[in-house]
C-alpha cells in the first residue's frame, strides 16, 4: 500500500480506516504542505479543441469547459435534445416477408435473403434520429495584460473544474461544476484583487433558436431540436445564465442577448437547461417553465451553499470506492504528457486516475432525472455526430454500464433500466409488425424516440438480440444488488423478451437445434455472395450464448419471485434446444453454424461470439477449459489491433482468461494518444465513451471477479501492479470489499456481506475468514463459508 506521507504519490483514500477517512485532497505531506492531488486532469494550457475541454455533467445536463483566459467557452449539453419528433419506425407489412427471408437463409441464398431485407423488413426510415448540441456560452473576459502561471483541472474528488492564472498582476479563478442537487450548472469567478471580475456573455448555437434577454441579469436561448430524415424537430428548448454579482455592475442588452458584469469582486453565474421533451412519446412540455424550476432556487442560493451541496452528493457516490495500483514520479506530470508514456508500466497511478475517472464520467451523464448513457455518454458538440451519438445495443450500450455494479454505482443503472422499460413498450409493437409475435424486441439501434425496428441496412440491422442483451442489463442489477422490488418492476420485461424469443425460434434442419432467423453475428460479414459481403444468416453463436444466458436469467428471477413455473418450464427445455457453442477448424470458437473457413480469419473490432467468455460466464478456463482455449484463438485470430472499446472488451477477456500479462498489454494499447484523447475521452476515433467504461471494468476484472458464483481475489493481477490496495468494489452476491496486497501476493481484505448470502472465495494463496461460524474447503484455494447480512469479515492469509 501507497505511503501517504509520500509528497505527491497519494493514489487513493483506502485500505486502512485511517486513509479512508482521509481526503485525498487533504493528504499532507512529509515537510507538512498540502500534496499535489493525484486524483485530478490537469493542464498547463487552455483546450484548443474539444477533446481537450473537461467535462462536467449531472446526468440530465452537462457542459465541456474550455478554461481559456480571454474567452471561455462552456458546450452546452441537455441529454433529451434529439433530433426529429416522436416517430414510429416500423414498417407495415415487414412480416408477410419473414418466411420468405427464413427460406432464403436456410437456401444459403445469403444475398437474395440480405436484400429483401433492406428491401421489405428494414425499419422507416431505415436511420434513426441524432442526439444533439445545445449550444455554446461564451463569457469573452474583459482583464487584460499578460498571462502567467496558468493551470486547468478538474478534480475527480469534488467533480470541479478549475482555472488558475495571473493576468496584469491579478489573480483570476474560475470554477465550474454541475449539481445533480440543484440541477444546474455553476459557474464561480474570482479575483485577488476588488473590482477585477468582468465578462460578456452570450449564447451560441447551430440550433434554429433565438437569444434574448429576460431580465437585467439573465440572458436566455429558446430553440427547437434539428430536423432528421424528413421530420422537422419537435424537441423545444430554453437555457438561461444568470449572473450574482458581488460588487460592480450587471446589465443585459435585449437586442444582442448579452449579459455584461464590469467591475465586481466575485460573480456566480447560473446556468439552467431544460427541453419539452417528457418521453418518447411526448415533447409537450414547456421548457421555459423547466428552466425557471431550477434557476429560480438556485439564483437565491449562496455559492457556498451551492457548492457544498454539489461536493456532498458527489461524494457521496464516488467516495464508495478507492483504488491505489503504486505511484511513481510521472504523477506530477500534465495529464496529456502521461498518456504517450503508460506503456512502459512506470505509471501505475495513471491506471488509477483513468478508473477514477471513468466511474466519474458514469456518475456524470447516466443519472436519474436524466436519459441513459449514449455513444458519447452526455457530451456532444455536432448537430450530426457520429453513429448519431445513439444507444447501439449490440455492445456498446450496455459496455457503457459494465462498471455500474463492479465500481459501486448501482444508481446509475436507473436510466438504462427505464429506457428498457420504454423499449419493451415499442419494441411490442415492432414484434407484431416484424415477426406477428408475442412479447417484444429491439435490434441494434435505438435513439431518443425508443426506435426498435430493423435499422441502417440489413449488414448491419438485421440482428434480433439487442433485447435479450438488454434484459440481461436488468439481471445483472438484481445479482448486484439483490433488490428484489427493482426486479419485481423488471420481470414483465424480462418475460416479454422470452415470450418473443419462445415464438419466433425456428429449428435447424440438420440439427434440430432452435435457432434466430434470420440474424447475424454483429457487424461481421461471412461471405462474398453474388459479389456483394453478406452477414445475414440464422443461429450465430453471440445469438445461442445471449439466449441461453437470458432463459437462465428469466428462470432465476421467476424462482426468487415466486412467478410462472409452467413457463419457466418451458423456457428451460427451450434453453437445452438451442445450438451449442462448438470449435471450429482452427482450433477457435466457431461464429456461426457452419464453420466457413474464409470466414474463421476474418479480422473485425467485433469478437461478438466471445460474449460467452465476457460478458458472460459460459466460457471459463476453470470449468470449459477447452472452449477457454478455443477464446484464446479467437482472439488471436481476429487480431490484436482495434478501435478503443474494442481493445476494452478485449482486457476483459484477457482478464476472464486469467492472462494477466496479455490483459494489461491491451490496457497499454487503449491508453496511448491513437486511442486516448488528452482529456482521456476514449477514442474510436472519433470519441466514444463505451471504451472508458469498459477499460474501467477491465481493470475491477483484474482485481476482482465474481461470475462463477464465487468471489476470485486479483485473479488476473499484473506484474506492473506489484503492491497496492482497493476499498469498496462489489461482487455479485451482494458482497463490498477491501483489499491490500505486497509483492503481488494478498496480504489481507475484508468482505462486508450486504444480503446475507453464503460467499464462495477464491485467491490464489489459501487463507482464513475471520469471524465466519463454519467453513469448508471444496478446493485448496477455495473457503465457503455462510455470511450474515450486514456482517464484516477479514480474510487474512493462512499459517501454517
Amino acid at each position: 500500500m501507497t505511503d501517504i506521507s509520500r509528497r505527491g504519490v497519494l493514489a487513493v483514500a483506502g485500505a486502512t480506516a485511517a486513509a479512508t477517512a482521509l481526503p485525498l485532497a487533504a493528504a499532507v505531506a512529509a515537510d507538512g504542505e498540502a500534496a499535489p492531488n493525484p486524483m485530478r486532469l490537469w493542464y498547463l494550457a487552455p483546450a484548443d479543441e474539444w477533446l481537450q475541454a473537461l467535462p462536467v455533467g449531472n446526468g440530465r445536463i452537462g457542459a465541456m469547459v474550455f478554461g481559456g483566459t480571454d474567452t471561455e467557452r462552456l458546450q452546452l449539453n441537455e441529454d433529451s435534445l434529439w433530433a426529429g419528433s416522436p416517430h414510429d419506425y416500423d414498417r407495415p407489412g415487414a412480416v408477410d416477408h419473414l418466411e420468405e427471408i427464413r427460406r432464403l437463409v436456410l437456401a444459403e441464398k445469403w444475398n437474395q435473403a440480405q436484400k429483401l431485407v433492406d428491401s421489405s423488413f428494414m425499419g422507416s426510415p431505415s436511420e434513426q434520429a441524432a442526439y444533439q448540441v445545445l449550444g455554446d456560452l461564451e463569457l469573452d473576459l474583459t482583464a487584460t495584460g499578460d498571462i502567467g502561471d496558468y493551470e486547468r483541472e478538474l478534480d475527480l474528488e469534488t467533480a470541479v473544474t478549475r482555472v488558475r492564472y495571473t493576468r496584469g498582476g491579478v489573480r483570476h479563478t474560475r470554477e465550474v461544476f454541475a449539481s445533480a442537487p440543484d440541477q444546474v450548472v455553476v459557474v464561480r469567478l474570482t479575483a485577488d484583487t476588488p473590482g477585477e471580475v468582468g465578462f460578456t456573455a452570450r449564447f451560441t448555437t447551430p440550433q434554429q433558436a433565438t437569444p434574448s434577454a429576460v431580465d437585467d441579469r439573465t440572458i436566455a436561448l429558446d430553440g427547437v431540436s434539428g430536423a432528421w430524415q424528413g421530420r422537422d424537430g419537435a424537441v423545444r428548448f430554453r437555457a438561461t445564465a444568470h449572473a450574482v454579482a458581488e460588487g460592480g455592475r450587471v446589465g443585459t442588452d435585449a437586442a444582442a442577448g448579452t449579459l455584461t458584469v464590469t467591475g465586481a469582486d466575485a460573480v456566480t453565474l447560473v446556468v439552467s437547461m431544460a427541453t419539452s421533451y417528457r418521453n418518447y412519446l411526448d415533447v409537450g412540455a414547456d421548457p421555459v417553465a423547466r428552466a425557471r424550476r431550477w434557476s429560480d432556487p438556485a439564483v437565491r442560493t449562496p455559492y457556498g451553499r451551492l457548492r457544498e451541496r454539489h461536493v456532498k452528493d458527489h461524494r457521496r457516490l464516488f467516495g464508495r470506492v478507492g483504488i491505489d495500483l503504486g505511484t511513481s514520479e510521472r504523477v506530477a506530470l500534465p495529464t496529456d504528457e502521461r498518456i504517450g508514456r503508460f506503456g512502459d508500466g512506470q505509471d501505475p497511478q495513471f491506471a488509477a486516475l483513468y478508473f477514477q475517472y471513468g466511474r466519474y464520467l458514469l456518475m456524470s451523464c447516466s443519472r436519474s432525472p436524466g436519459q441513459p448513457a449514449n455513444l458519447q455518454g452526455l457530451w456532444n458538440d455536432s448537430m450530426a455526430p457520429a453513429w448519431e451519438s445513439k444507444y447501439t445495443v449490440n455492445i456498446n450500450f450496455e459496455m457503457n454500464y459494465w462498471p455500474a455494479g463492479p465500481a459501486n454505482l448501482a444508481e446509475c443503472w436507473e436510466p438504462a433500466a427505464a429506457m428498457i422499460h420504454e423499449l419493451a413498450e415499442s419494441g411490442a409493437r415492432t414484434a407484431r409488425t416484424h415477426y406477428g409475435a408475442p412479447g417484444w424486441v429491439t435490434h441494434h439501434n435505438t435513439d431518443g424516440w425508443r426506435g426498435t425496428a430493423p435499422v441502417d441496412f440489413a449488414q448491419y440491422g438485421m440482428w434480433p438480440t439487442g433485447g435479450a442483451w438488454l434484459c440481461l442489463m436488468l439481471w445483472e442489477r438484481y445479482r448486484f444488488t439483490g433488490d428484489e422490488d427493482a426486479l419485481r418492476d423488471d420481470y414483465r420485461v424480462m418475460k416479454g423478451a422470452v415470450e418473443f424469443f419462445l415464438d419466433t425460434l425456428t429449428q435447424d434442419p440438420e440439427h434440430g437445434w432452435l435457432i434466430t432467423n434470420p440474424s447475424q453475428s454483429p457487424e461481421v460479414t461471412h461471405h462474398q455472395d453474388e459479389g456483394e459481403s453478406v452477414s445475414i444468416c440464422a443461429g450465430p453463436t453471440m445469438d445461442m450464448q445471449l439466449l441461453r444466458d437470458l432463459f437462465d436469467a428469466f428462470g432465476g428471477a421467476a424462482r426468487v419471485l415466486d412467478r410462472d413455473p409452467g413457463l419457466r418450464e418451458r423456457v428451460r427445455e427451450a434453453r437445452d434446444l438451442l445450438a451449442p457453442t462448438r470449435i471450429g477448424y482452427l482450433g477457435q470458437i466457431q461464429e456461426w453454424l457452419t464453420d466457413w473457413e474464409e470466414a474463421a480469419l476474418v479480422r473485425s473490432r467485433h469478437v461478438s461470439h466471445l460474449y460467452g467468455l465476457f460478458p458472460s460466464a459460459q466460457i471459463d478456463p476453470r470449468r470449459t477449459p477447452d472452449l477457454a482455449a478455443a477464446a484464446v484463438r479467437s482472439l488471436e485470430l481476429r487480431g490484436t489491433a482495434g478501435q478503443g472499446w474494442s481493445l476494452a472488451w478485449k482486457i476483459n477477456m484477457w482478464a476472464r482468461l486469467l492472462d494477466r500479462e496479455r490483459a494489461y498489454q491491451h490496457l497499454a494499447s487503449l491508453l496511448t494518444p491513437a486511442r486516448t484523447a488528452p482529456n482521456l475521452f476514449d477514442l474510436h476515433p472519433p470519441f466514444q465513451i463505451d471504451g472508458n467504461f469498459g477499460g474501467v471494468s477491465g481493470i475491477t476484472e483484474m482485481l476482482l471477479q465474481s461470475h462463477a458464483d464465487e468471489v476470485a481475489l486479483l485473479p488476473t493481477l499484473p506484474a506492473a501492479w506489484p503492491a497496492g490496495s482497493f476499498r469498496g468494489l462489489r461482487a455479485r452476491g451482494g458482497f463490498e470489499i477491501d483489499a491490500h496486497w505486497s509483492d503481488g501476493v494478498l496480504t489481507g481484505a475484508t468482505v462486508r456481506s450486504l444480503q446475507g448470502r453464503e460467499l464462495r472465495l477464491r485467491t490464489e494463496a489459501p487463507v482464513d475468514v475471520a469471524g465466519a461460524p463454519r467453513t469448508n474447503r471444496p478446493e485448496a484455494n477455495v473457503v465457503v463459508c455462510a455470511t450474515r447480512p450486514g456482517a464484516t469479515y477479514r480474510i487474512v492469509p493462512r499459517t501454517a
